[in-house]
């Protein structure tokens, strides 16, 4: 794969070639991401306007677009300074003006000569009871009107770039969209009744009716898949080379496994039975494994990590569960070592807070192989740290993994098996979207013997009733969680009102029971604060939002959250899944400023609704939309410009499947279709996909 083939090269040439633009809307047309031809192609127009001809304007129902064939009649000039010109013109009906303001008169007498017929379209409004076209968007002689398309396209447009300019230029790119081999699979383009690339891009940017402007139409939906097929051919490929390194085959003997589930007080659920057995099936096999682990908060998933773990101790190697911090590492440790201790496995830990002697004693243990499993922060991946036979990584993930740094943890030259964690429940369409590469097992069911979460809502007028209620609550022994607003982008602000609040509550409850934690302090601090909390020290911990990610505090059975409309739904669901974690009844205080806009509202009354994660995270996407529901600066997320992720879910799957399977048919893209699969890549600019393929 030397380079760009040479068809594609026209549309990736300056936009400089193009009719009618020149450096300055080439600069303009920058602040839309537009920057080549090929990127106009994939600018679809949002609305179109009618300009079919009529016979008059009073056929019209003003203010409207019209096109219309006219007399020209008399000029009359600006009586001052500031004043429009005026020219009357003449239909089969009626009479109306054409209006300009800043006008050059004798300009003007050459292009409507008095008496002559003209014309001219263009936005026609009542004015005083006359109707009048303002600046004329067309002024034409009758035998040149059919250079007025009866539909106009209308784009996206950016200051400095006016519609005339924008159509112009992507005419000229069109006119430039060579034909090209058919990448589709033609049971699927008749199954679907989609065009040929050629065919649906001269479709979608020529609209006739207001279904071809919705993202369903054939050809629309033609040009959304291209995308998503380009994106999941490059994920496929990303997992082809991940799975070309050595698989090593990890069997379970289940001597270890059957311990801790004789240790267990009670029977996994249906849900982890399943992903344990696709887990251990797929350690199994000869490929590395490439697996998304997806749970709802509470749903089990360490029960199902250690599992997993084992198999790669049975297997006679060694297991590295990753946390994305300290704390987290910490507290996974304390889940796992029960179940570690019933199968008599040898566990440790290692984190950045390790030096000198005990580090190096930790390390030379680990490469000895004494230490089975190991659980660590991003430390695990420093140079100096050698296991012995290292078969499975388990990353527990807040999106901070993304699928470059998988590629690391396989270019380690380790046939490592992978299983990403996450706490966040995706919908379908985005987890392919961001895992394509990897396959799904989901947890989708609650373990037994844990509580339902009460939800209400709650003004902030009624902040004195809540604190009352915490003092009984405390009184009785229960543990609290008081998270504090959400302040976009200052941290300072933010633990100032944690401060603030902090001071509040312990005057309120009167004693040194109340704890804080929040980002700005020193790590060993915030350990300390969330150690006496854990250990019922502390009966209030004041946070700010570290506490979200996995905390484990099952004596603990309030969580009020402040300002809780600052919060994205996913969010407060992670908050919310801090608490009903042991026998107590537990409840979550959602406290708003009123009054509440719409959309809040509606927020936070889907929280009272339900604790289905994966219904929240869907109707999380249909109100925010992809990029924001994983905060586009660090989703991983591609942006597409035709595909919508939310609404074409169903197209990603296909997607996907027709990735795989190309790529399995011809792992190398030389047959004809990989071919066409190819200019693809490079029409999509899947820059990373060539490079792998070169790679194969």
């Amino acid at each position: 794969m030397s380079g760009r083939p040479t068809i594609l090269f026209p549309l990736f040439a300056d936009l400089e070639s193009l009719d009618g633009v020149g450096p300055k809307t080439a600069k303009h047309l920058g602040q839309i991401d537009v920057a080549r031809p090929r990127d106009l192609l994939f600018t679809l127009p949002h609305s179109r306007v009618d300009r079919r001809k009529v016979a008059s304007v009073r056929s019209l129902d003003l203010p409207a677009t019209g096109t219309v064939e006219v007399t020209i009649g008399l000029h009359r000039k600006p009586s001052s300074r500031g004043r429009p010109y005026r020219v009357e013109v003449e239909d089969a009906e009626t009479s109306f003006q054409l209006v300009f303001f800043h006008a050059n008169g004798d300009y003007l007498q050459r292009q409507l000569p008095t008496g002559q017929r003209r014309v001219v379209s263009g936005r026609i409004e009542l004015f005083d009871g006359v109707a009048q076209m303002v600046h004329p968007d067309h002024i034409l002689r009758p035998e040149e009107a059919d250079g007025i398309p009866a539909y106009e396209p209308v784009y996206p447009l950016t200051s400095g770039v006016t519609l005339k300019t924008m159509t112009k230029a992507v005419r000229s790119a069109l006119a430039r969209a060579p034909d090209l081999a058919e990448w589709c699979d033609p049971t699927l383009m008749e199954r679907e009744g989609w065009p040929d690339w050629h065919a649906a891009l001269v479709e979608a940017h020529s609209p006739e009716t207001s279904r071809d402007l919705s993202p369903d139409a054939p050809a629309r939906r033609r040009l959304a898949y291209d995308e998503l097929l380009a994106h999941q051919v490059t994920l496929a490929l990303a997992r082809s080379v991940e799975r070309r390194g050595k698989g090593r085959a990890s069997v379970a003997t289940g001597r270890l496994q059957g311990k801790v589930l004789a240790a267990l007080p009670y029977r996994p659920t249906g849900a982890q039975e399943r992903a344990i057995r696709e887990i251990s099936d797929d350690m199994a096999g000869p490929r590395r494994m490439a697996r998304l682990l997806q749970g709802d908060v509470g749903s089990g998933k360490t029960l199902v990590a250690v599992m997993a773990l084992l198999v790669a101790v049975e297997a006679g190697g060694q297991g590295v569960m990753m946390a994305p911090t300290e704390i987290l590492a910490r507290q996974h440790l304390d889940s796992i070592r029960p179940l570690a201790e019933s199968a008599g496995v040898v566990l440790e830990i290692l984190t950045g807070r390790d030096k000198g002697a005990e580090r190096q004693a930790k390390l030379s243990a680990l490469a000895r192989g004494d230490i089975q499993v190991l659980v660590g922060t991003h430390a695990v991946f420093q140079k100096d740290v050698e296991f012995h036979d290292l078969r499975l990584a388990v990353i527990d993930e807040q999106h901070r993994f993304g699928v470059s740094q998988r590629m690391e943890l396989g270019a380690k030259g380790r046939a490592v098996d992978v299983l990403i964690m996450t706490a966040t429940p995706i919908p379908r369409s985005l987890a392919l979207a961001q895992y394509g590469d990897m396959d799904l097992s989901v947890l989708d069911e609650k373990p037994p013997g844990r509580t339902p979460v009460q939800t209400a809502l709650v003004s902030a007028a009624r902040m004195s009733e809540v604190v009352e209620h915490l003092r009984r609550a405390v009184a009785e022994g229960k543990q609290a969680y008081w998270v504090c607003p959400l302040v976009e982008e200052s941290e300072s602000v933010e633990m100032a009102a944690a401060e603030e609040r902090f001071r509040h509550l312990r005057a309120a409850l009167r004693e040194g029971r109340v704890g804080l934690v929040h980002g700005q302090m020193p790590p060993a601090e915030k350990d300390a604060a969330m150690a006496r909390f854990v250990a019922g020290e502390t009966a209030v911990l004041v946070a700010t939002t570290v506490i979200e990610v996995g905390v484990n505090v099952p004596n603990a059975s309030i969580m009020v959250i402040e300002q809780a409309e600052s919060f994205g739904l996913a969010q407060l669901h992670q908050l919310r899944g801090r608490v009903g974690r042991g026998a107590a009844a537990s409840t979550c205080l959602l406290m708003y400023q009123g009054p509440l806009g719409e959309t809040a509202r509606r927020r936070l009354e889907i929280l009272r609704e339900t604790e289905d994660g994966f219904r929240i995270a869907e109707e999380d996407l249909a109100m925010r939309g992809a990029g924001d529901l994983i905060g586009t600066a660090q989703s991983g997320l591609p942006r597409f410009r035709i595909a919508d992720i939310e609404r074409q879910a169903g197209l990603m799957q296909v997607a996907q499947q027709d990735a795989r399977r190309i790529l399995g048919d011809d792992p190398t893209l030389t047959s004809e279709r990989g071919e066409a699969v190819r200019v693809l890549l490079w029409l999509m600019e899947q820059d990373k996909a060539i490079r792998l393929i070169s790679v194969g």
